[in-house]
């Protein structure tokens, strides 16, 4: 049960980092992102008064993308080891879960894509990017929970 709690703990971490990675604002997601949020129609000046709005909001976004990240983490530590543990093979249980990413995340970005606000000009590459970083953070949770299950 501790090991449990501490993958799910170590997955929170990962998808952190994996986010933050993902989207710095000098990768090629990263700057996609920017474009997404009309960074980029923005003066430097701009950028940063926009930044210093939103800093005071910041502790209660991380706190909610913590909690968003826990869910992810739970689902995909409980998914990969109790495969493990009932004699399933890692790879069946990576199958598992990308099934589970195409059928829940895949149409979930879509629609948020399809229903927001996404310059038209955006939308293909914001609906691959944010796919692929969700699945990319899932497959790395997994490679770490079969390596201490």
């Amino acid at each position: 049960m501790l090991t449990t709690i501490v993958l799910i703990l170590a997955g929170v971490v990962l998808s952190i980092v994996i986010g933050t990675l993902w989207y710095m604002p000098n990768t090629p997601t990263g700057k996609l992102h920017m474009k997404y949020l009309g960074f980029d129609k923005l003066s430097p000046e701009e950028q940063k008064q926009k930044i210093e709005e939103a800093k005071p909001t910041m502790p209660k976004i991380y706190a909610g993308q913590m909690l968003l990240s826990l869910l992810t983490s739970v689902a995909v530590v409980f998914i990969v080891s109790t495969s493990l543990k009932n004699g399933v093979t890692f790879m069946m249980a990576v199958g598992f879960l990308l099934l589970n990413w195409m059928c829940f995340v895949v149409p979930t970005v879509g629609m948020q894509i399809l229903w927001g606000n996404c310059d038209r000009n955006l939308a293909w590459k914001k609906f691959f990017s944010d796919s692929l970083n969700i699945l990319v953070t899932i497959l790395a949770i997994a490679g770490m929970v079969n390596l201490f299950v």
